[in-house]
């Protein structure tokens, strides 16, 4: 479901990964067309970056 989002509203993944500077600063790229590809990438960066860090704390607190 986030990578939907990570694809289509990509400041809106932002917000749902905790990151909301940052998703502001990907609505303002995304509103030129031009930044919609470079925004959606970022996003679904972001994305596998925030749960590659969950899976490393879930790691480290033994859970």
């Amino acid at each position: 479901m986030r990578l939907f989002l990570a694809i289509f509203l990509p400041w809106l993944a932002f917000f749902t990964i905790g990151r909301p500077i940052a998703g502001i600063i990907c609505l303002v790229l995304q509103l030129t067309i031009l930044g919609w590809i470079p925004a959606a990438i970022w996003a679904a960066y972001s994305l596998g970056q925030y749960k590659t860090d969950k899976k490393i704390r879930a790691a480290l607190t033994g859970r």
